[in-house]
Formats: C-alpha cells, sequence, structure tokens
C-alpha cells in the first residue's frame, strides 16, 4: 500500500487503528477532504473534490459573555486549538468570532457586538451577518448550531442544485476576497477567495446547510487573521515531532497545505479527534424533514431507527440516517414519538423553540487516551458527561457484542470511563455522550470511535491501492440507545422538564 497526496486516502489508516492505539503525536491542522464518487443529481457537484464538515455555533452576546473565555472550555477541555479569528481587534465591529480546531474538526464561535454602538467600521467576513438577527437567534435557541459547513468543488454549483431540487436558499452565493495576499507564503501568506452560499438545513427551523469552495488557503475564511503559531527556523531535530508527526507534516506539504505543515507539534494540543463522524437533527416530523434534504441534496438514506429499536418503556424517537455517496457525510434526523412520559427529542424540541441541531458527533483515533485527557479537565472548567451505565452493563458485555472483540482490560477502561461499546456485523462502536452544553436541554457532544470494516480502494492521484476506514463502522449505537435514553431520562428528572 501506498501513501496518496490526498487526505482521504494518506490518512485512512488512522481510524482503523486498534482500540487504544496510537499515542498523542504531532498534530497539524489538515482540512477533512474525501473524494466522493459520481451518483445522484448532486454528482456533479459532489464528484471532483470534498467535504469538511465545520460546526458554526451562535453564544449569546458579547455584552453577556466574553467569547475567548468561553472558548476556553472547548481549548482547554477539549484540546482543540484556536487558528483563527475575527473580532475589534481585526476591524471586525459587528460580531466576535473564533474558529477552533484539532484534526480536520473545526468549530466557530461568533457573538453579535452591540448593533446600536457606534462603529469605526464594518470589517465583518461573514456574508449576510446581521447582529441584530444574530441576537434573536441566540434569545430564542440559547446556545446552538447555526451552520454545518461544507467544502465543496464549486458552491455556486451546490446552491444551484440543492435550489432547483426543492431547497429553501438562505445565502446566494457571495465570493469572499483575501486583502492583500502575503508574498511570503511562509509567514501565513494565503491566496485568492472563497465562495460561500447556505441553504435551509431544517425544515421550519433555521440551521443552514453552508457549502465553501475556491483556492483560499487560509485557516479559516478570507478576512479572518490566523492565530497559528509560526514555525521556528528548520533545523534537523528529532525530537521534533512524536509519533510519526514528521510523517504528517509531508502528507500536509504533498496535500498542498502550507499553514498544515508551518504548525509545530510542540505548539498545539492533540487529545485524538480525528474528524466530525456524523451531525444529528430534531425536527417535530421525520419523513417531510428526511425527503426534503435527501431531495435537494441527492443524499440517500443509510440506516433507520425506530421507537421499538431505541425507546425505553417511558420515551423513543424514530430515526433515519442520511448519508452521501462515499458514506463519510452522515446526517441523522430524529424525531419524537409518545410514550408514558416527553421524549427527549420533544424536550429539545421545546427548549430549542424548533427544529436543530441535537449532538455532534467526534471521532477519535483512541477513546481511551481521549476521554482521561477530557475527563481529568471535568472539575475545572471541562466537559460533564451522562452518568456511567452501572456494573451490569459491563458485566453483560461480552455476552451482547461476542467473547474476543474486547480484552478484559479494555472492557475494565471502558467501565472506568463510562464508554458504551455496541457492534454491528462490520465493526465495533465505542461512545461516550457529554451533557448538553448550554443551561438548556439542548445541544451536546457524543465522542465515539470505531474500530474495523477496512476497505481498499484506487487513489485517484496515484493509481496506487490504499487503505479507508467504511464510513460508519460499528453502526450508531443501537444497542445502547436504551442504556442512554435511561441516563437521559434520568438526567432530565433532576432538571423538572
Amino acid at each position: 500500500m501506498g501513501e496518496c497526496p490526498y487526505n482521504s486516502c494518506s490518512s485512512a489508516s488512522s481510524p482503523a487503528r486498534r482500540i487504544g492505539g496510537g499515542g498523542a503525536g504531532g498534530v497539524v491542522f489538515i482540512l477533512f477532504s474525501l473524494i466522493l464518487p459520481f451518483g445522484s443529481h448532486f454528482s456533479y457537484v459532489f464528484s471532483k473534490y470534498v467535504a469538511s464538515m465545520v460546526l458554526v455555533l451562535s453564544i449569546p452576546s458579547t455584552s453577556r459573555i466574553s467569547t475567548p473565555k468561553f472558548l476556553c472550555r472547548f481549548t482547554f477541555g477539549m484540546g482543540l486549538n484556536l487558528v483563527a479569528k475575527s473580532d475589534m481587534s481585526t476591524g471586525n465591529h459587528t460580531c466576535a468570532s473564533y474558529c477552533v480546531q484539532s484534526g480536520d474538526i473545526k468549530f466557530v464561535f461568533t457573538a453579535p457586538y452591540s448593533s446600536t454602538a457606534p462603529k469605526a467600521g464594518d470589517g465583518c467576513p461573514l456574508p449576510g451577518y446581521n447582529a441584530d438577527q444574530a441576537q434573536r437567534y441566540v434569545t430564542t435557541h440559547g446556545l446552538a448550531v447555526r451552520a454545518v459547513a461544507l467544502r465543496v468543488g464549486d458552491a455556486r454549483v451546490a446552491y444551484e442544485v440543492c435550489i432547483a431540487n426543492g431547497g429553501i436558499g438562505v445565502l446566494p452565493p457571495s465570493t469572499l476576497c483575501a486583502e492583500g495576499d502575503n508574498d511570503d507564503d511562509s509567514e501565513g501568506g494565503s491566496s485568492c477567495s472563497a465562495v460561500v452560499s447556505e441553504v435551509l438545513l431544517y425544515p421550519g427551523g433555521d440551521a443552514v446547510l453552508r457549502f465553501v469552495s475556491g483556492d483560499f488557503n487560509g485557516p479559516h475564511l478570507p478576512g479572518y487573521v490566523s492565530c497559528l503559531p509560526r514555525a521556528a527556523p528548520k533545523k534537523a531535530d528529532p525530537h521534533h515531532y512524536s509519533n510519526g508527526g514528521d510523517t504528517r507534516e509531508r502528507d500536509a506539504r504533498s496535500n498542498g497545505d502550507a499553514t498544515s505543515a508551518r504548525t509545530t507539534a510542540s505548539s498545539i494540543q492533540d487529545f485524538g479527534f480525528e474528524r466530525i463522524d456524523h451531525i444529528v437533527g430534531n425536527v417535530p416530523a421525520l419523513i417531510p424533514a428526511a425527503e426534503y434534504i435527501a431531495n435537494m441534496t441527492g443524499l440517500h438514506e443509510f440506516a433507520e431507527f425506530t421507537a421499538e429499536d431505541v425507546g425505553t418503556v417511558d420515551s423513543g424517537l424514530n430515526s433515519i440516517v442520511l448519508a452521501n455517496n462515499s458514506e463519510m457525510v452522515l446526517l441523522p434526523v430524529n424525531e419524537p414519538t409518545d410514550g408514558k412520559r416527553k421524549s427527549q427529542i420533544q424536550t429539545y424540541l421545546e427548549h430549542h423553540e424548533g427544529p436543530g441541531v441535537q449532538h455532534l458527533a467526534l471521532k477519535t483515533y483512541d477513546i481511551f487516551h481521549t476521554l482521561r485527557k477530557m475527563q481529568e479537565r471535568s472539575d475545572w472548567g471541562g466537559f460533564e458527561f451522562m452518568p456511567h451505565p452501572g456494573k451490569g452493563y459491563y458485566e453483560r458485555l461480552p455476552e451482547r457484542i461476542g467473547e474476543g472483540i474486547l480484552s478484559q482490560e479494555e472492557i475494565d477502561l471502558c467501565d472506568q470511563l463510562g464508554i458504551l461499546v455496541d457492534k454491528d456485523d462490520q465493526g465495533v462502536l465505542l461512545q461516550i455522550f457529554t451533557k448538553p452544553l448550554s443551561d438548556r436541554p439542548t445541544v451536546f457532544v457524543e465522542i465515539i470511535q470505531r474500530v474495523g470494516c477496512l476497505k481498499t480502494r484506487e487513489c485517484p492521484v496515484t493509481a496506487r491501492e490504499v487503505k479507508y476506514q467504511a464510513g460508519g463502522c460499528g453502526g450508531f449505537g443501537k444497542g445502547n440507545f436504551k442504556e442512554l435514553f435511561k441516563s437521559i431520562e434520568e438526567y432530565e428528572k433532576t432538571l423538572d422538564v
């Protein structure tokens, strides 16, 4: 097997590592990209490039919360690294916006400034951003995901195809130009422009699906100022990278990612996160929402779950998982079902005040390493996790998933860290859920590791065979939903919702 200049091929080996394998290692910021096969009416849009999922979250006004301090929870508690910013210090007097990243995961946190305070100028790099609308958005939803961004070959074509197939336009294609390209690329220079467009993600809601394309190679969008540390002068240093960091740097350079190649292992954190695995939305009515998304994008049904599969005697949900042709972009959609008590999905819809993103599943190459790092920070401003499922769950685990799937040492570690385990006919899934990220019982994070499902394919650049892990390997925790629902039900009882 050889290396391939595309990240989709060359970086595919890490998801297949044995549970607990790997190590911290040096990480560089490489955009998650994959080559998607032809098929469906979206094939032209998704055939030439890449999809990279980026989460854009709206947070309360800067008059009520310090955005940089809010970010500390994600940088300290999750190991994300600040890579770009746009705020008053950069000439943006409309909003404060910060991009944090780890592996291929990007979160962009944005909060509006006062809409009535005198402004020296605008300087906002986000097309269509309106401070008054943003204030209303966070007043309605609280901390919430505003946009799910996909990097595509042509954001104009993606927008046009969606609109032609029933999508609701929110932001027509807009070109963002980099001001004054830096000729010295080694100091962070970025080229040219980016095109951004948006369509409504869920019917009846206001979250959007954002398309981004172009040849801009900065850490985020034109108008954002890089916060990446500059690399020290090059010299032979065998300790500069750890656990294969030199290989990642070589991969970054072969991808033409100068920004990635400039970062150093000594200047960033690594909790083991690789990429966004899937993003789950809650809606009042499942079929109309799933049909709307599938019709406009060409995504197909990957999996389906009903209340019988994932509910308890008290509450449940129905769910459809939508996927692109390569099944690396996964968008599950949930609806509530009736039970003895209110479904957790209904609770979300009431407190979020409409459809929206319920949780973000972040994939790690070593969930034990990731959880140790996160849980040791839980009491110091990090993230809290849902209650432990109980000793009996782990005693029954070998019988439920099969003998030899996990060693006794690995089962003990799962018990110690509160990790849930499930499997399908192809692979194994390890997962754990945080408590809601804000005061409302709405958006939360799932941490997962997928093991198995290794396949091979021909790299389109080198024509050599490369290994990759199939999307959705190990399923979505169908065997754990009842345990999860019981945990959430107990948690919601403490909130009296």
